[in-house]
């Protein structure tokens, strides 16, 4: 089953990073990516830009709104995940508290919800 790790944290907190504990955060990253590629794992992932260049978008009475930013204003912000494979939730979780940022940030852990292709 496939399950998507949503990388949650403070920005403000990532922007007072130092070069190089920014540096340390990098490589644990890329270790952490390393060690669920070669375990067969890993689908897929990317980090995100930070929400000062997101967009929301809706349709209301069949007009489309967007706004600058994010929906709502939250302490964390989702920076970046990580598309999975694994066999139950258990190891997925498992997975899920080796990303580096989870000793700061959250991580949530969502099953993808499997569509019939077409």
């Amino acid at each position: 089953m496939q399950y998507l790790l949503l990388i949650y944290g403070a920005e403000s907190d990532w922007n007072k990073l130092s070069e190089a504990e920014a540096g340390k955060m990098t490589k644990a990253f890329g270790e952490f990516s390393q060690g669920i590629v070669a375990s067969g794992h890993y689908k897929g992932g990317n980090r995100l830009h930070d929400v000062a260049k997101a967009t929301t978008v809706r349709v209301r009475n069949g007009k489309t709104l967007t706004t600058d930013g994010p929906f709502a204003e939250t302490k964390e912000q989702l920076g970046g995940y990580y598309l999975i494979e694994a066999r139950d939730l258990d190891e997925a979780t498992a997975i899920a508290a080796r990303i580096p940022s989870a000793h700061f940030g959250s991580i949530e852990v969502r099953p993808v919800f499997e569509m019939p292709r077409p």
